[in-house]
């Protein structure tokens, strides 16, 4: 483990002062480095950077020493920084006329605008995919594309308490705090919960209740309006890698932290993971999933990806640099993940969003479960159609066929519709409504479905409107009446249609 000494947060007012005066935030990144540059930065390629920070500007300065951490010249960082403070607070060291920095502090704009830091170790601003290199068990990661997908997906509506499990370096909690009145974080690696006291410092957030343990250990029996985690999902043969392996046995520590989830929710609060699942020879994948869901629980849970267990085996190889190690060691440490697999029976590994709702329906026996896979693009951030989802499930558990034809809906926000056909045909082979919003989702309709959906404004029941299609399809309005309410129970479910209030 790191031993390195972290920081004092105490006078990062001043250190955030100068910062922010030279400009050194998301938007002054993107001025100074330019589109190309600033997203090979996001993929941890340093070149362009390089390139665009050959002058001795404050922003060209703190950009080297804490971005691609670079040595300046002495009299560069002064210009920069309080610099007498950040060696005494240990922000940076002097070694004879240079300047080193001792973390990663990188700006991350907030969903507001805010200006914010994240603090994280050297080199580890960017894990996962792109591969940190890194194989120390107590590194601490800083922003990766795991930590904006659970940041996005999170519904974003005042609450009284939030928990962030695994805190890692505070991303989540500093999400929290914009919406949160109280905010605890928790995190098995000591290193971890600094990381978060100084990212939440350096961004003039609220200080977090930090504190450490595993899982919900921390917490014992408190309750939350909202929890979420970003754990060490990675299924691997050991723990070696504190950041990302779990060190239970396959995928057992995110059910462990999905299942028990239930006990720590208040009622309406929401939970929000990220997690890896195993898809394991003669078991269906979504029927493993739902047995994670507490009682007490709606859920929906999306998967975004599966890989085959060689390809799951090389990503993460490589995300620890052990592909750059002997070529026998290397392919030791394959063949041990691979013998995990073989021996769990494992095919491949899903990764995904599991979100739960504490409802009375659910505690009462009629949880809405949903699981689903879908690989396409989204609309960042997500929370708001996270929320709509959970309301539409509320709605159509308390619909049957008969209420959802006294219902009326309204045709969601840019939503198109799609005629496919040949050229010159009287009549489109099929037709699509396509979502612009949200999931972002399409579906195959009918005439009738398509006729309902471009009719549906709020102001007529449903009833009305089959009545009115069946006259003009020269149809049996009684028997549309009886077929369509499954059709519309999916257009609803799907987001496509929303119900509207009795009150307008």
């Amino acid at each position: 483990m790191s031993t390195t000494r972290l920081p004092a947060p105490d006078r990062s007012p001043r250190l955030r002062e100068a910062l922010l005066a030279a400009a050194f935030t998301a938007d002054g990144l993107l001025d100074l480095l330019g589109a190309p540059a600033y997203a090979a930065l996001a993929r941890s390629e340093t070149v362009p950077a390089l390139r665009a920070t050959r002058g001795d500007s404050p922003l060209e300065t703190l950009v080297r020493l804490f971005l691609l951490q670079r040595p300046v010249p002495h009299e560069r960082a002064r210009a920069a920084l309080p610099l007498a403070e950040c060696v005494e607070d240990g922000w940076v060291v002097r070694a004879d006329d240079e300047v080193r920095a001792v973390v990663d502090v990188r700006p991350y704009g907030g969903p507001e605008g805010q200006d914010w830091y994240i603090v994280s170790d050297l080199g580890c601003a960017v894990g996962g995919a792109g591969g940190i290199g890194s194989r120390e068990e107590g590194v601490v990661l800083g922003v990766g594309g795991a930590s904006t997908t659970l940041a996005g997906i999170t519904v974003r509506k005042p609450v009284a308490s939030a928990l962030d499990v695994g805190t890692g370096s505070g991303i989540q909690a500093l999400h929290a705090s914009l919406h949160a009145s109280r905010v605890t974080a928790t995190d098995l690696n000591p290193r971890a919960l600094e990381f978060t006291r100084l990212t939440l410092a350096l961004s003039g957030a609220p200080a977090a209740d930090l504190r450490l343990g595993s899982l919900y250990e921390p917490v014992g029996e408190e309750t939350y309006d909202l929890i979420v985690s970003n754990p060490p999902f990675v299924i691997s043969p050991g723990a070696r890698l504190t950041y990302r392996d779990g060190g239970m046995a396959g995928d057992d520590l995110c059910r462990t932290l999905v299942r028990q989830s239930g006990d720590r929710l208040n009622e309406g609060g929401y939970a929000h993971f990220l997690a890896n699942w195993q898809h394991v020879e003669g078991e269906d994948w979504q029927t493993r999933l739902s047995s994670w869901v507490p009682h007490g629980c709606d859920a929906w849970i999306v998967q975004r990806e599966v890989q085959d267990v060689t390809q799951y085996a090389e990503l993460w190889l490589r995300d620890s640099g052990d592909h750059r190690t002997d070529p026998a060691e290397y392919a030791a440490r394959y063949d041990a993940w691979l013998d995990e697999f073989e021996a769990r029976g494992t095919k491949g590994v899903g990764f995904g969003w599991i979100t739960l709702r504490k409802s009375a329906a659910a505690a009462a026996g009629k949880p809405s479960i949903v699981i689903e896979e879908w690989p396409h693009a989204v609309e960042q951030p997500l929370g708001p159609a996270v929320e709509a989802h959970f309301a539409r499930q509320d709605y159509l558990r308390e619909q049957d066929d008969a209420g959802l034809l006294t219902g009326r809906f309204a045709l969601a926000a840019e939503v198109v519709q799609e005629q496919v056909g040949l050229p010159g045909a009287e009549d489109p082979e099929h037709v699509v409504l396509r979502q612009n919003r949200g999931m972002r989702r399409a579906t195959k309709v009918d005439a009738v479905g398509a006729g309902f959906a471009g009719v549906c404004d709020g102001t007529l029941p449903a009833g009305r409107i089959l009545d009115a299609i069946a006259q003009l399809m020269n149809e049996d309005p009684v028997l549309l009446r009886d077929r369509t309410p499954q059709a519309i129970r999916l257009l609803v479910e799907e987001g496509f249609l929303e119900p509207v209030p009795s009150d307008g």
